[in-house]
């Protein structure tokens, strides 16, 4: 009996994945009358945790007669792992009216459910609930509390979490660092970055990617920069997650060359990596070397994820090149992934920019599932094939099956008014978006409105149109508006809009030489030269020669 529960505990002590196993131990255990161990018990609700069979795991915790502050923890989490937030704070709140206190661990779990859940409110009774048992000071309860609050945007609160704590441990910090990576605010973490190395505590991995998270613009590559001689001087840039964050910070910096570089040192990169490195040749506009790494990456016989197979279809699109789409077609169906609505969104997309509606027609009608972003490229589809009424009907569609449409779906739709002509929809539309819908018009509804109501004449109510915006007006929107008078012969109102957008883009060159043909169609031959000058500071390009080498027989 002795030997078979040491088996028992041995058993018990690793980790079991396998469901299977999972009842036969618990098996073993009603045999030996051990199920009535809170000890056993407990070990029994990970292990069904573990393999995601949560009713069972449950019917362990109901069965007990007693429960320790360990059985409640690791229900509780359970069900928050599964994502059923609902049952974890019912379950918290259950254990409030037992005789058992709930520990540090409880609240930190609780907590974390509630972010994952995205309740503020609970989140904040929560942490009342902690203060209130004395725990308001306690470092794991605190961990929780800042990256709660961090995960919701509300770094502010996180801040005063982590000032009342006397001593703070590297994971607080590292906590407050990434939610002010998150939020955006990443010159205040790296105020808390110097803050945390002042009182000398030493950065770790976790640390530069809280800080590497908030890089998100060109502007700031100088910083990443400085971050990633800090990681090479500290010996963290071997470390496979920060070599990944790195690549993706000059992803997103558009720094392709040094993102390659950090590939090319990672020994194993993993699929987010690879990810980081395609995606950002992807918004570079470097087409041809995203489809080169995505061969490369299934060379590498690497399970590629449905976000990864959208990114490289979208890229496909920009290119018009069928071919690659076909392949990568041929691969979704292959692996099984047709049935993504991310996937499926993608490659209709992909078919219609290419040229080939039809096809991105047919694998629409082929999902089992559909959501807005998939009628979202349908209608653009049709919208940029001249089908407007049946983009309008797939509206309708929309519609009657409850569907909410995004501020996506009339871009799309005024897309389809302009390839269309139809202003008079159009007008209806942008209506419509506002006041039926809720949807405030972002710049690109008012560049294609611009372009509906310039392309037909109406050049004044265009004008009148970006009057109306708030100063500074997007450069898209009235570079659409400078090229509907370019189309219309009108110079005098180009005039005025170029000299808005000479204004706001002193730098961007496009715009006067779009004015300097608008002063040629005209024969301002004078204003075309003084406009050329400014635009070169006076200077004359020398007259090209040619070589032109011949064979003689």
């Amino acid at each position: 009996m002795l030997t078979q529960i040491q088996w028992l505990h041995s058993e018990l002590s690793n980790v079991c994945k396998s469901l299977l196993r999972a009842k036969q131990l618990h098996a073993c255990l009603l045999k030996t009358h051990l199920s009535q161990d809170p000890f056993y018990a407990t070990k029994l609700v990970r292990l069904y945790a573990a393999t995601n069979d949560i009713n069972s795991a449950y019917h362990v915790f109901d069965k007990m007669s007693t429960r320790s502050v360990y059985l409640w923890n690791s229900m509780i989490r359970a069900f928050a792992l599964s994502q059923r937030f609902d049952n974890a704070v019912s379950l918290f709140r259950t254990m409030l009216g037992a005789d058992i206190k709930p520990d540090n661990y409880t609240f930190a779990c609780v907590i974390r459910a509630c972010a994952d859940n995205f309740d503020l409110g609970m989140l904040r009774l929560v942490h009342g609930g902690a203060v209130a048992s004395g725990l308001g000071l306690d470092a794991i309860c605190c961990s929780a509390l800042v990256s709660a609050y961090s995960k919701l945007g509300l770094v502010h609160e996180a801040n005063r979490v982590f000032n009342g704590i006397a001593e703070p441990d590297l994971v607080l910090w590292n906590s407050l660092i990434s939610g002010y990576g998150c939020s955006a605010a990443w010159d205040v973490g790296m105020q808390m970055f110097s803050s945390m190395r002042l009182v000398g505590t030493r950065p770790d991995g976790y640390t530069l990617a809280g800080l590497l998270g908030g890089i998100a613009d060109p502007s700031l590559l100088c910083i990443g920069q400085g971050l990633h001689g800090l990681s090479h001087k500290s010996g963290l840039d071997s470390d496979s997650h920060v070599g990944s964050l790195l690549v993706s910070m000059y992803s997103r910096c558009k720094c392709m060359d040094s993102a390659y570089r950090v590939f090319c040192s990672i020994s194993n990169p993993d699929l987010v990596t690879w990810s980081a490195l395609i995606s950002g040749y992807s918004q570079c506009g470097e087409h041809e070397k995203v489809l080169l790494f995505f061969r490369k990456l299934i060379m590498e016989r690497k399970k590629l994820d449905s976000i990864l197979v959208a990114t490289v279809l979208a890229s496909i699109a920009q290119t018009a090149n069928v071919r690659p789409g076909c392949e990568i077609h041929g691969y979704v169906i292959r692996h099984g992934l047709e049935s993504d609505v991310k996937v499926s969104s993608a490659l209709i997309d992909m078919y219609s920019k290419c040229g080939f509606l039809h096809f991105g027609i047919c694998v629409f009608r082929l999902m089992p599932e559909r959501n807005i972003i998939s009628y979202n490229s349908v209608i653009s589809g049709l919208g940029l094939h001249g089908c407007a009424s049946e983009a309008f009907r797939m509206f309708d569609r929309i519609l009657e099956k409850g569907l909410a449409p995004d501020a996506a779906t009339f871009s799309a739709l005024l897309g389809a008014c302009c390839h269309a002509g139809l202003v008079n929809e159009g007008r209806e539309i942008f209506q419509r978006m506002k006041d039926e819908f809720n949807i405030k018009a972002r710049p690109e509804h008012y560049v294609y409105m611009v372009k509906l109501l310039g392309s037909a004449g109406e050049l004044e109510e265009a004008y009148n149109l970006t009057q109306s915006l708030p100063e500074p007006v997007d450069k898209a929107i009235l570079g659409a508006l400078l090229s509907c008078c370019n189309s219309c012969g009108n110079s005098e109102l180009a005039e005025t809009v170029a000299q808005k957008l000479f204004q706001n883009n002193p730098a961007d060159n496009a715009f006067k030489v779009m004015l300097s043909n608008i002063y040629a169609g005209d024969g301002r031959w004078d204003d075309v030269k003084n406009l050329r000058d400014k635009m070169t500071g006076g200077l004359r390009k020398m007259p090209g020669l040619s070589w032109i080498e011949g064979s003689y027989c």
